[in-house]
């Protein structure tokens, strides 16, 4: 998400390169092998490139774990946040609200949401998502703070909510 959204750089040099390129070792040797792999093997390598920053790479290997669970929570918020660290703000905006359609009472989905919009130009829709976020996890540091930098459609001052 923005920058006080990310999680930690993952500074260990212990990922293999080819999975890095975004294909996997195994593949390298039998082409078949990277056709075969399950969605859990792909969320896997999926957050492997994220904790890189490689991000557009990483929604290409989420794309294909969630076309083999397109319901599953897990992979849609790896891909919402590949989507939105890497530009592609209308795709994170579907794909977070996919989630919400999973577990409407997801705080991070909502949060993750709110940023998309905000990025998205649609500041009312984004404060809508960051408060419901504040509501379901209040103890959040991380939504508050969003919510307090997005201003109020009242024009009042944005921390006074």
């Amino acid at each position: 998400m923005s920058d006080d959204a990310h999680a930690p750089h993952d500074h260990r040099d212990d990922a293999d390169p080819a999975a890095l390129r975004g294909d996997h070792a195994a593949a390298s040797r039998d082409p078949a092998a990277a056709e075969h792999e399950t969605a859990y093997e792909l969320l896997q390598r999926g957050q492997a490139l994220l904790r890189r920053h490689h991000h557009a790479q990483a929604a290409v290997v989420l794309e294909r774990a969630v076309r083999l669970e397109p319901g599953k929570g897990s992979i849609l918020e790896a891909l919402g946040r590949a989507y939105y660290n890497s530009a592609q703000h209308e795709r994170s905006r579907a794909t977070f609200e996919a989630m919400l359609e999973i577990d409407p009472s997801a705080p991070y989905a909502h949060f993750a949401l709110g940023q998309s919009l905000k990025r998205l130009g649609r500041p009312r829709e984004a404060r809508t998502h960051l408060r419901l976020a504040v509501a379901l996890a209040p103890e959040s540091a991380l939504y508050r703070s969003a919510l307090a930098r997005m201003p109020d459609p009242g024009g009042n001052d944005p921390a006074s909510t």
